[in-house]
This record gives C-alpha cells, structure tokens and sequence, in this order.
C-alpha cells in the first residue's frame, strides 16, 4: 500500500514538475537498476530525478493504465493518451507511446499543448513571409506543404493556417497520426493501422465527402504524395508536411516519391522550412543585443541563468523560410533541377536559407548566434 502511495505522489508530481517547466517531452527510460527520468525542455533533453527503483514497474504500469494501454502487454510498442492535471488543478492532456527495451519498456510522454499559436499572427513570421503563406491560403486549390525535423513546430503552423480557413463555406477533413489538437468545425480522421486506415485510404474517403480544404498530418509514402498532389490540381486545397531540411528539399523529395515535374511545378503553391529556437531569456539577459546573448557569456566564463532560466534561455519562437512557387522555380523543377540548383533559385527570387531568415532575431536579442547556428546547421544553405 505503501508503495501505491509513493507511486501515484510519484507519478503526479513528475507531471506537475513538467508542466511546470514547460517541458515538451517526458522520457522514462528503463536502465538495469534504476528508471532514468528526463524532460525536454525548449528542444533540449535534461536530467530530472527519478524514482526509488523498487518503484520503476509500478510508475511505468501507473502511466500505461491511465493512459488506457494494456499494462499485460509489455512485448510490443503501444500508443496512448493520458489527461491528468498540472500544479495548479489545469487539465493536461499527453500523448503516450511505450517501446520494449533489454531492461523493460520505456516511456515518452508528449504534453499535447493547449495553448500553441491560435493563428498565422501569433506564429510571428516576418511581414513578406506571412503575406506569401496568406496569399497561398487564399487560393482554392494547391499544395502547401511545411518541412522540418521532429519537434519544429509544423504542426502548430498547419492548424494555425487551418483555423484561418475554417469558415461556414469551407468543408474541411484532415487526417492525422494521431490527432493532437482538435479543431471545432472540421472533420478530424486518426489513423488506425490495426482497422486499415492509413493516410492514403483515408485520403481516398475525404475526396467523395465533398471537401474544400484535406490536411495530411505527413507525407510518407509515394501513393499519399500522389493523391496529395492530384487533389491539389483538381480544385482541393492541400495542407501537410514533410521531414526535409530545406523548402527546396521538399520538391527533391516529393521527385524521389515518383511525383512528376510536371505535377510538382502544377500543383505546389508554397513550401514552409522552419526550425524552434530558444529565446534569450528577459528575466536574466542584460540589454545590448547579440553580443551580450548566453553564448557569449558562457565564453567568457561567466555562468548565464536564473530562477527563471537554466542556462540563459526561455520559451523558443520559430524560424520561417517561405518559398512561393515563383516561375523561375516552377521552370526549374519542369528541368528536373536539384535541390541545391531549387536553393539558388530561391534566392535569386528572394527566399532567404533559414539561417539568413533567423539573424533578425539575433540582432534584436531575441537568441543567440550560436543557437541559431545550433537549430538551423542541418539548414545551411547548399555550396555555390
């Protein structure tokens, strides 16, 4: 009874810390005698204390129940979602998957943020960046596609485009693995591989529902790019995203899929690249700009943070490379260019890479060079 006790008091005070510390991501992983616990906070994963180890299977069975997974099953990856509440009494909703290890199953547990950015305004784009992606929103047909690594906020910018289409006149239905934030008005789908659903099959079912608007949480495979990109030349206005490191890479990838130029160059209206950065934090951070940014001041020895801060910086802001589709880029994916040769394009149109896009932010103390060197490395834009 005791341990019961100490598990559930373990348990909520693990997720009230992270809510606390605006953490993204829980980590429980199973090491031989003891459970490591770890919080992802602004992007970066950080060592929190764990649990007595006599504890360590009943804390992972806790989560799993009430994240309403079989706690029998411990063979195989499972998916769940678990809603507790916070500190303060608030509900918190988190996404839970399980995966099997040499030491017993561990844990991630995704917090589901209720208060992501509510519309294209609070994603805080520069001025032409914001006009470019209204511009593409206002069409009734096309593919908007967003690309970035994992935990790069795509996901808070299609539903932020997405309740700027929401209106009475529009029919929308987006298909997600799985779906994080519910939208008022709109069809949401989850995917559901043990019943057969999958991204194209429900694809295929939203076109004989008469939609204005799909949302494609990713496309992974060739025949979801396909009647992506069919949907997109046949009056349907596509929304989704891809893992690429650029905007120029995400046609190279669409390419590798098997998408013809000639439907890329027909149907893409405008590719989103974009990275988190963590912001200098105000609390702690001398006024003067980028030369007095946490890097700096780690180098010259001294010890950036504050009660506020670990390390000099809180909350993070997005970096945006928007890409229209200009005629000289449209010309250039009919001539089968490469994503090093779309890049050059980009430029000479205009589009800044995404480091260029984020040295604002330096210049105004809103990071760091070094952290923006840190998200946007993979980004880089490519060798003349």
């Amino acid at each position: 009874m005791d341990e019961d006790r100490a598990t559930v008091r373990f348990v909520d005070r693990l997720i009230a810390d992270a809510v606390q510390h605006r953490a993204s991501d829980i980590h429980l992983q199973p090491e031989q005698d003891a459970l490591r616990v770890r919080l992802r906070i602004d992007g970066l994963l950080r060592e929190a204390e764990g649990p007595p180890a006599a504890l360590r299977s009943r804390i992972v069975a806790r989560l799993k129940l009430l994240a309403g997974m079989d706690v029998a099953e411990q063979r195989l990856p499972q998916d769940g979602r678990l809603q507790s509440q916070d500190g303060t009494g608030q509900p918190v909703q988190f996404r839970v998957a399980s995966c099997p290890s040499v030491h017993g199953e561990k844990l991630v547990l995704r917090l589901i943020e209720q208060d992501a950015p509510a519309t294209i305004e609070d994603l805080a784009m520069p001025e032409p960046a914001r006009q470019a992606l209204e511009v593409a929103l206002d069409r009734t047909e096309g593919l908007i596609l967003t690309t970035g690594p994992t935990g790069s906020g795509k996901t808070a910018t299609l539903h932020a485009a997405l309740r700027r289409l929401n209106t009475p006149e529009r029919n929308i239905c987006a298909v997600e693995d799985p779906v994080e934030i519910e939208v008022p008005g709109v069809t949401q789908v989850a995917v559901n591989r043990r019943a057969g659903v999958d991204f194209a099959r429900a694809l295929r079912a939203f076109l004989r529902q008469d939609p204005d608007v799909i949302l494609i949480g990713e496309i992974r495979d060739a025949e979801t790019a396909a009647i992506a990109v069919k949907a997109a030349q046949t009056g349907h206005l596509v929304l989704s995203t891809l893992h690429t490191r650029s905007a120029a890479g995400a046609v190279e990838r669409l390419a590798q899929m098997g998408v013809p130029g000639y439907d890329l160059a027909s149907s893409l209206s405008l590719v989103v690249a974009q990275r988190l950065v963590r912001r200098c934090c105000p609390a702690c951070r001398p006024a003067g700009g980028a030369e007095t940014a946490p890097d700096t001041a780690a180098e010259a020895g001294t010890d950036p943070g504050c009660p506020h801060c670990r390390d000099g910086y809180s909350g993070r802001r997005g970096v945006f490379q928007v890409m229209p589709l200009s005629d000289g880029i449209a010309e250039a994916i009919l001539a089968g260019a490469s994503a090093r040769e779309l890049e050059a394009r980009a430029r000479e149109a205009g589009v800044p890479d995404l480091h260029t896009a984020g040295w604002p932010l330096v210049e105004a103390g809103e990071t760091s060079a070094a952290e923006l060197r840190r998200a946007t490395r993979e980004a880089e834009p490519w060798p003349a």
